[in-house]
């Protein structure tokens, strides 16, 4: 048979569909390895998770006598913010760290998987980790100060975008950085930044003035501004432009975690 009728006979897209196989191959099993490296750790940081989330819900109250509800609100559609990036942006680089000090790091590197695929592997396991923890966070919040939660269908897109790019500033601070204590560091100031100095579980109108135009660039802020549009009508900032700030900062931090992985190769 000639080549030209060979060809002929191969569907048109079979390659696309080979191709699109083995990813789906190689993310179920990147899924298991990374899920199988923490095994150790998933179960207690699910459980600091929880309790970091309820914690932040039940303990405004103790700062009140009598609570406003706009506070309440406030913190309630904030928590869910941190509950969600804390795994991705924190818990991500010092795992790299440790696989570095471990000396496991370069063997991970050399596995025959596409490094979007890996990825996007890490970002599943760290947006599975973040979901249960703000899930019961809102539950209590609504239990405890009986809420009027609107969730809208833009949740959904709030909260995939918010953990995506949380998770890839996390994993470009870990494959960037190349000294494991420097990222571990890195990572608990990131901690400190969020809690005191990111608008998320108050208004960004209590900030100094160059604090607030500041934090307008960083991501933060604007994903607290997502989740909130999504889970109530309160007014706010712009979503349109909160997207987009995220956005963006998840697609240079993907780039930057692409070439440090590149550089090292």
């Amino acid at each position: 048979m000639a080549s030209s009728d060979a060809a002929a006979l191969i569907p048109p897209f079979a390659g696309v569909e080979r191709g699109l196989g083995r990813s789906l191959r190689d993310y179920l099993s990147m899924l298991r390895w990374h899920l199988a490296g923490i095994r150790l750790w998933i179960m207690l940081l699910s459980a600091v998770q929880v309790l970091a989330g309820v914690g932040f819900v039940l303990g405004i109250s103790l700062f009140f006598r009598h609570i406003p509800t706009s506070a309440a609100l406030f913190v309630s559609t904030g928590v869910p913010v941190i509950n969600l990036l804390l795994v991705g942006l924190v818990f991500g680089p010092q795992v790299v760290a440790m696989q570095k000090n471990a000396g496991n790091y370069e063997y991970t590197r050399t596995l025959p998987v596409n490094r979007a695929v890996n990825a996007a592997a890490w970002a599943t396991v760290c947006l599975a980790a973040g979901l249960p923890a703000m899930v019961i966070s809102l539950v209590v919040a609504e239990l405890r100060y009986g809420l009027d939660l609107q969730i809208s269908p833009m949740i959904v897109p709030a909260v995939l975008l918010t953990s995506f790019a949380g998770t890839m500033i996390g994993y470009a601070i870990a494959h960037a950085i190349g000294n494991p204590m420097a990222t571990q560091l890195i990572s608990q100031l990131i901690v400190f930044v969020i809690f005191g100095f990111a608008p998320i579980l108050y208004p960004i109108s209590q900030m100094p003035g160059w604090l607030a135009t500041l934090n307008w660039w960083f991501p933060f802020r604007q994903m607290a501004v997502m989740v909130r549009a999504a889970l109530t009508p309160m007014p706010g900032s712009p979503v349109g432009t909160a997207y987009l700030v995220v956005g963006v900062w998840a697609v240079v931090s993907a780039g930057l975690a692409a070439w440090a992985l590149g550089r090292r190769q």
